[in-house]
């Protein structure tokens, strides 16, 4: 893997990403303690606010700043415009609260919400797609991020068709372009994002070596298929083609899972930490999502759908971005703050700048939140769900301390 820093973009310019990112994730762990867990429906506005905040707010703000700083290294190309990342964190955060208060207050705010996010994301697929122009060599990486940006491109054009039809502008059947919507999204940016990032970042973190990677490839091509069909299904209502998507996902996710187990099996760095920890805990929550995604599709009880959508956004997600960034955020401030001390005086190595404490109680807050707050939701027991979200909510504290501590690292 060849990864250069001459490409790399300022410290304060991904920086702020990160910081956004977390405190977001503080937010909406906050704003899962008003969820009534006995009446959950996914078309409830609490429920559609809360999964706004999150997934924009949180989880895209913070593969946006991923995205900000790793392509130019790894691919060594410059971005188009970097100076646009310096609007595109304000606007998504603004217009991230401005969907939340017309779900929540006043439908009205939801277009302009809506349309503030979209010009942040458009700002940012502009500066990708311009920016691979100038890749020679498309692998997996490129074709990742170019299938991931397309996909982002159309979910965000269904997203403002339904913000407008939600706040009585137009007159549409949103639950169908909900699903289009939730599948461009998640699974078409979100998921093969993910898929992208982790050939570059786990091989990297892990040191493994000597691998082939054909079942991410047919694990993306997979997820490629089902999000074309779904998006299909919606425009031409044919309920069977969905269903034939859903199978392809459900078979990428497990063909995505089986490359990961080969690269942790190659690794020649066996030492265990935060990170390896929390890469084994997010694809085990990956795994249980979809398993009670199909038994949800084989006995239609909607509270499975709950817990597998809960799994994989405060599972999966979650434990995947943590992990990550306690990788990522002391390479930054290492970079920053000690590179050029090196050969004159003693620096700190990265490991140094992560607090072991702060990070492994954060880890088993949000462990045992997601299992307690899982079985509220199994059993719709909201005092149960309530005690899960507490634990959540001081992982979430941990977190936002421990990349606090890496930021504010001073050499001793």
């Amino acid at each position: 893997m060849n990864i250069s820093q001459e490409f790399a973009p300022p410290y304060k310019l991904v920086i702020p990403y990160f910081i956004v990112g977390v405190v977001f994730y503080l937010v909406s762990i906050m704003y899962t303690f008003g969820f009534d867990v006995s009446q959950l429906h996914y078309q409830d506005p609490a429920v559609l606010a809360w999964v706004h905040l999150y997934l924009l707010g949180f989880v895209m703000m913070i593969i946006f700043g991923a995205m900000a700083q790793l392509l130019p290294v790894v691919l060594e190309v410059g971005h188009f415009g970097v100076e646009f990342f310096y609007v595109i964190w304000p606007l998504l955060a603004v217009g991230t609260f401005l969907m939340m208060g017309g779900f929540v207050f006043v439908p009205a705010l939801l277009p302009y919400g809506g349309t503030v996010v979209l010009i942040s994301m458009l700002i940012f697929i502009f500066d990708i797609f311009m920016t691979l122009r100038n890749v020679k060599e498309f692998n997996l990486s490129v074709t990742t991020v170019l299938l991931a940006n397309i996909s982002l491109l159309m979910g965000i054009i269904i997203g403002i068709v339904m913000a407008l039809a939600y706040a009585g502008q137009i007159d549409v059947n949103i639950s169908a372009l909900l699903v289009a919507h939730i599948y461009l999204v998640v699974g078409g940016y979100i998921i093969i994002s993910i898929m992208g990032l982790s050939m570059i970042l786990l091989p990297m973190f892990g040191l493994s070596h000597g691998y082939v990677n054909n079942a991410v490839k047919i694990a993306v091509s997979l997820m490629s298929i089902s999000v074309i069909l779904v998006l299909f299904s919606v425009i031409l209502s044919i309920e069977l083609i969905a269903y034939i998507g859903y199978g392809l996902s459900v078979i990428a996710i497990i063909a995505y899972l089986m490359q990961i187990q080969t690269i942790y099996q190659k690794r020649a760095r066996k030492i265990q930490d935060i990170y390896s920890y929390s890469m084994i805990l997010s694809y085990t929550f990956l795994l249980l999502s979809v398993l009670f995604g199909l038994v949800f599709f084989f006995m239609d009880i909607q509270k499975f759908l709950y817990l597998s959508v809960w799994l994989l956004l405060i599972g999966f997600f979650s434990f995947m971005i943590s992990g990550h960034l306690y990788k990522i955020v002391p390479f930054l401030v290492w970079f920053e703050k000690f590179a050029d001390l090196v050969g004159k005086e003693k620096v700190p190595m990265l490991v140094d700048m992560v607090p072991d404490r702060a990070t492994y109680m954060q880890l088993g807050f949000v462990l045992i939140g997601i299992i307690i707050s899982s079985l509220g939701i199994l059993f719709s027991n909201n005092e149960l769900f309530k005690a899960g979200v507490s634990f959540l909510f001081m992982g979430a504290v941990f977190f936002m301390y421990a990349v606090i501590y890496i930021l504010k690292f001073e050499s001793k």
